[in-house]
């Protein structure tokens, strides 16, 4: 049985404050729980140190990489939870989920997002860490 993924946004919450929506309901076999991703690459290096778009790309690669090696991919995430050590980086992440968000949801249905501006992650130069949870 595939898992019946519901994302939807009640009308007596308003419209989202962007690319997510409010709900998703989920009836499934199996989740995939993904530890936040960072942008470093398989060798442990980090890609686009001061580069906050690189970095946006590589996370997205890894949860994708992530996904795909349970046989999912993005149609099967029901939530996101994004971290960022800086508020000023607001604006990119949005801008990034603007641009990208479309190609990796074709169908413009986007599942509900946590963001959260935390004092910084793992290692200094990371920007932005994004965990992932996915039915499958």
């Amino acid at each position: 049985m595939a898992a019946d993924i519901n994302i939807y946004n009640p009308a007596t919450l308003g419209a989202p404050l962007g690319q997510y929506t409010h709900v998703t309901r989920v009836k499934a076999n199996e989740f995939l729980f993904i530890a936040g991703m960072l942008s470093a690459n398989p060798a442990g290096e980090i890609i686009g140190i001061d580069d906050f778009d690189a970095q946006c790309g590589q996370v997205f690669a890894n949860i994708e990489a992530a996904l795909e090696s349970a046989g999912a991919g993005f149609a099967n995430v029901v939530q996101f939870t994004t971290y960022l050590v800086s508020s000023q980086d607001i604006p990119k992440f949005m801008a990034y989920r603007l641009r990208e968000f479309p190609r990796l949801f074709p169908d413009g249905v986007y599942p509900p997002n946590t963001l959260l501006v935390i004092d910084r992650l793992v290692q200094e130069p990371f920007l932005v860490e994004v965990q992932t949870i996915a039915a499958l």
